[in-house]
C-alpha cells in the first residue's frame, strides 16, 4: 500500500518508534554521565569540592582531625574559640515567667580574633535582641536549636564583618 491508498482507506499509518527509543536512550546516557562527572569531581561543585563532612558522609567510621584543622586559612592554623558571655533572656508575659539560658562559643579565624573580641558587645546585643524577639513556641519545638543557630550565626557574620567567624557552637541552651 501506497502512502495515498492508506490515506483513502481511512486506515491510520503505524507511526516509527524509533525517535522516541533514539531519545530514551539519549536521555539515559546524558543523565548518567552527568552523574559521572558530578560525582567523581570533575565539576567544582561535586562529591570532591572539598566539604568537611564528606569524609562521613562517603562512610568513614571517624574524622582525621588533624587533616582537618583548617582548610580556608593559608597558614594552616587550628581555629581559635572565642567564649560568648551567657545570656538569660526573659520570655514574656505569655511564657508566665520562664526564661532562657543560652551560652556559646564562636569560632573564627586565627586573624580576626582580636577583632571578634573588640565588637563583643555589639554581638551580644545582636544575640539578647534576637532571643527576644523569638516567640516561646519556637523555642520549645525540636527543630528550633537548628533554626536558632543558624539565625544567630549570620546576625554575629554581619556585625563581625568578613569570614572572621565561621560558626557557632551552642554550649548550653536551657529553657525554664
Amino acid at each position: 500500500m501506497s502512502a495515498a491508498e492508506t490515506l483513502e482507506s481511512g486506515a491510520p499509518a503505524k507511526r516509527s518508534r524509533l525517535p522516541l527509543l533514539a531519545g530514551l536512550l539519549l536521555a539515559l546516557v546524558l543523565g548518567g554521565g552527568g552523574f559521572y562527572i558530578a560525582y567523581s569531581g570533575f565539576l567544582p561543585f561535586g562529591a570532591s569540592s572539598g566539604d568537611p563532612a564528606q569524609g562521613l558522609a562517603e562512610g568513614s567510621e571517624t574524622a582525621d582531625v588533624s587533616a582537618d584543622v583548617d582548610r580556608n586559612s593559608p597558614e594552616g592554623e587550628a581555629p581559635r574559640f572565642v567564649p560568648l558571655d551567657p545570656i538569660v533572656v526573659m520570655l514574656g508575659e505569655a511564657a508566665q515567667g520562664r526564661h532562657l539560658r543560652f551560652r556559646a562559643v564562636l569560632e573564627v579565624t586565627p586573624a580576626a580574633e582580636p577583632a571578634v573580641t573588640a565588637v563583643m558587645p555589639r554581638i551580644l546585643d545582636v544575640l539578647n535582641g534576637y532571643l527576644r524577639a523569638v516567640p516561646v513556641a519556637d523555642l520549645e519545638s525540636p527543630a528550633a536549636l537548628v533554626r536558632l543557630r543558624a539565625q544567630m550565626l549570620r546576625r554575629i557574620q554581619i556585625v563581625a564583618g568578613g569570614g572572621a567567624v565561621r560558626d557557632l557552637l551552642v554550649a548550653e541552651f536551657v529553657l525554664n
